[in-house]
């Protein structure tokens, strides 16, 4: 694929995924492949949500899954110069930012709410998830945000 041409979206966003009943003749490919994907979205979150997908079917994966796979691969050769960078930091001092959007779907109007947590300058840890509930207001999002985010991040608390 060291040949292959760029592209600029990991999935397509216009054409509908067709089922396909042919499996895909080297599975264990498949699995190395999508496996080593996953590594990838440590410093590409980008690809988290299509690598997800794909490795959903690794037990069975099909020719077409084995063809979206490259199509990631593709991305990822023309987006070579994305990703979080680590550099070193002169500080040690942790901050941590939380924040959310009140009803940002215009689905079922719940909020996405999220944070994100910094090392010195670097990025080292990161949520953004779809609240379970609808808030009335910017404020109950806010709060909700942050006593959620705080259950996620205390698991000895929730476990008890």
């Amino acid at each position: 694929m060291t040949d292959c041409k760029p592209l600029t979206t990991p999935a397509a966003v216009t054409q509908a995924v067709t089922p396909s009943d042919e499996v895909f003749d080297n599975p264990t490919q498949y699995r190395r492949l999508a496996g080593a994907l996953q590594y990838l979205t440590i410093t590409r979150p980008d690809l988290s949500y299509v690598v997800n997908r794909l490795c959903q079917f690794m037990h069975t994966p099909t020719t077409e899954h084995w063809g979206l796979l490259k199509r990631v691969l593709r991305y990822v050769k023309g987006t070579l110069d994305y990703g979080l960078r680590l550099a070193p930091s002169p500080s040690a001092d942790i901050h941590a930012l939380s924040d959310s959007d009140w009803a940002g779907c215009p689905t079922d109007r719940k909020s996405t709410s999220g944070y994100a947590v910094f090392l010195g300058s670097n990025l080292i840890s990161w949520v953004s998830r779809k609240q379970c509930t609808v808030a009335r207001s910017s404020t109950e999002a806010e709060y909700k945000a942050l006593s959620k985010n705080r259950y996620y991040c205390q698991t000895d608390e929730r476990l008890q």
